[in-house]
């Protein structure tokens, strides 16, 4: 597996880390369209390739990591773009959600400061899952020194997620309880540093 930031690659990954980003959090997006396609090309636009890990095999991503400053983002959307691939209606709800939840920082419950990485969209690709390739990610991130600490949030109810985040030597620091539970299946975020 090659790892590259995004932004060394030409303009077609822009579609892949979509595609990839549609795959990882769907679930979380049918509120927007159950239409895969639809939604990948709506967001293809959305993500900052100056922070995007990607690892590659046979040309095709396996895997994804973002690993991003406090002083900047991950993504950055169109209102336009959302509206005109997913209609006034649904691209204005796109748009609400990612102004609300995407394009700022997770409100961490702990000091961030210049020498903090904040690890986002962890995802792997279905056919690679279970096979390393977040953890190569990840390691290739922690080999290049940029930070001292890393942060992240992960839902209580990925436990997945959870233990492989402990096996990396990232720690609990910190639980929200969630307002909505019910509706969106996730009891708490948990914040976890490095």
């Amino acid at each position: 597996m090659e790892i590259k930031l995004a932004k060394d690659l030409d303009e077609s990954i822009r579609e892949k880390i979509s595609a990839l980003f549609v795959e990882a959090f769907g679930r979380e997006l049918r509120i927007i369209s159950t239409d895969a396609s639809t939604l990948i090309k709506a967001f293809s636009h959305i993500f900052v390739l100056d922070y995007f890990y990607v690892g590659i095999i046979d040309n095709d991503i396996a895997g994804m990591i973002v690993c991003v400053d406090k002083e900047h983002y991950c993504t950055h959307h169109n209102k336009k773009i959302l509206i005109k691939n997913l209609g006034f209606i649904k691209g204005s709800l796109a748009n609400m959600i990612f102004t609300k939840y995407f394009n700022k920082h997770p409100k961490y419950p702990v000091e961030i400061d210049d020498k903090t990485g904040s690890i986002e969209f962890v995802a792997t690709n279905k056919k690679q899952r279970g096979t390393g390739v977040a953890s190569s990610i990840m390691e290739y991130i922690f080999s290049l020194n940029r930070y001292e600490k890393y942060i992240l949030e992960v839902a209580d109810t990925n436990e997945k997620a959870f233990q492989l985040y402990k096996k990396w030597g990232f720690k609990e620091v910190h639980r929200i309880k969630q307002k909505y539970a019910k509706i969106m299946g996730i009891h708490h975020l948990v914040y976890m540093v490095k």
